[in-house]
């Protein structure tokens, strides 16, 4: 049998290319308006599994210490393991997407993800948490980037930032009520139970995969498409599997303008794990709430800032792209989008990190735990004004590998917060959550910094770079 390593695995689709705007969009009208909802609903939802399985899970780390009698620290690192598996299987799902399709990707990962979770839930000690864990985060990991990829196969340029908007807002409800459900959870019956369930719900999520999820990537740019189309052309028969590397998404990082837009939402994430992770601990224990489920709604005002700031965050940046572009004539300037995170990278995520180290250090009782939950639903909303505009600004620039781009974005984002996990509990016993928050500041304005070189020469940085871009030409 031939070998198809050298077929070029991309999902090349015309953006804005051509003279005709009309052929260049028609291929966003092969599925009904009704249709279209239905999958970003489907995907939407399954892809709340990744950040569900994660929070629900840094609530109970006491609990599971005293479990597994060991340390939260201990315990700590599972979570960093998740994120940095998170970043691998992004990677790795993404590649094969471009090859075979969105479709089968979520029938394959579902299964390993139930299974991952049941064996989080019936695990005996530290190193089974820590394996089951990783393949858990292995399996929920593909909703992530190949459903980011699966929006951008069916939405427009114009609808793409709402689509997405919709997609991280739900998926970032996560963070607003797998604490508290899981606090409940474990308070009532125990954190095993709450693992269980999560298997349970990615059983169901298959059902539904399999009945309404339709192949969404655009008519013959698959790798096996290609590798059909030679047959065709007198080349031998088709390999069933081909093995393919899955770190070969990073390369998209040589274009600076990805390299600056991604550090620029990594910097964030990063402060977003070092004051979110030790929370139990930080609010928990200078308050003296011990209620796990109590500690669960701590989580709270930052996932429903979250929640509220998405969908902002994607009309935001749909709405700039618009005007600007009105602005410029017609034109098409794709940094135009992170104009969006502006006032989120600037002001809201770096200032309310700080207020909160604040708070926790010199303010005592309701009036310091209740300033910190109003600046922690700040802090969510300016998270989203600075990821959902940064990730869609990568879909905009790589539309034609926009599964892979979006996983690429992922690792590099998920390797900052797994070494984010790692240093936050040490840093706060050490040198205190002042400190900590402050440095976490600094890395909000460093964020800022990056988006806002890329602004102001991206044009220049994409012409430079290697790595060919969507552009409007």
């Amino acid at each position: 049998m031939s070998s198809v390593q050298d077929l070029p695995v991309s999902e090349t689709t015309p953006l804005l290319a051509g003279s005709n705007q009309d052929s260049a969009d028609a291929v966003y009208e092969r599925f009904s308006f009704r249709r279209k909802q239905t999958i970003l609903a489907i995907v939407s939802a399954c892809g709340l599994l990744t950040y569900f399985t994660s929070s629900s899970f840094t609530p109970t780390i006491p609990q599971i210490a005293h479990d597994l009698e060991t340390t939260g620290s201990i315990v700590n690192i599972s979570v960093g393991i998740f994120v940095f598996f998170a970043a691998f299987g992004s990677l790795f799902w993404s590649r094969y997407s471009g090859y075979y399709g969105r479709q089968p990707i979520y029938v394959i990962s579902l299964p390993i993800y139930f299974l991952a979770s049941i064996g989080v839930a019936a695990c005996r000690n530290v190193p089974e948490l820590m394996i089951f864990r990783a393949l858990q985060a292995f399996g929920s990991c593909a909703f992530q980037s190949v459903g980011a990829g699966t929006i951008s196969d069916i939405f427009r340029l114009d609808q793409r930032g709402r689509a997405l908007g919709i997609f991280y807002g739900l998926g970032l409800s996560g963070p607003a009520l797998a604490p508290v459900i899981s606090g409940m959870v474990a308070e009532r019956f125990s954190w095993r139970v709450m693992q269980a369930s999560l298997g349970v719900v990615g059983l169901i999520a298959l059902v539904f995969v399999l009945i309404f999820l339709p192949e969404t990537s655009h008519p013959g740019v698959r790798g096996i498409d290609l590798a059909e189309a030679k047959i065709e052309n007198g080349h031998k028969g088709v390999r069933k599997f081909v093995f393919l590397n899955p770190l070969s998404a990073l390369a998209l990082m040589r274009s600076p303008v990805l390299l600056f837009s991604t550090m620029g939402a990594a910097c964030a994430f990063m402060g977003d794990f070092i004051i979110l992770i030790p929370l139990a601990y930080s609010l928990g224990k200078r308050y003296g709430i011990e209620n796990h489920a109590v500690v669960g709604a701590l989580f709270l005002p930052s996932g429903l800032g979250n929640t509220v700031g998405a969908p902002l965050a994607g009309w935001v940046s749909d709405h700039t792209i618009m005007k600007w572009r009105e602005y410029r004539g017609g034109k098409w300037i794709p940094e135009d989008r992170l104009r969006a995170s502006w006032h989120g990278a600037l002001f809201l995520v770096p200032l309310s990190t700080l207020g909160m180290g604040l708070a926790i250090q010199f303010l005592d009782g309701m009036v310091g735990l209740s300033i910190n939950l109003v600046l922690l639903f700040i802090h969510g909303v300016g998270m989203s004004l600075v990821f959902a505009p940064c990730s869609t600004y990568s879909v905009d620039v790589m539309h034609d590998r926009s599964a892979e781009v979006v996983a690429a974005n992922v690792a590099v984002r998920n390797v900052f917060a797994a070494l984010a996990v790692v240093i936050a509990l040490p840093s706060i016993e050490t040198y205190g959550i002042l400190f900590t928050n402050t440095m976490a500041s600094i890395l909000g304005w460093m964020g800022f910094a990056f988006i806002a070189i890329c602004i102001r020469y991206g044009p220049q940085m994409r012409a430079w770079s290697s790595i060919s871009h969507t552009d409007a030409s």
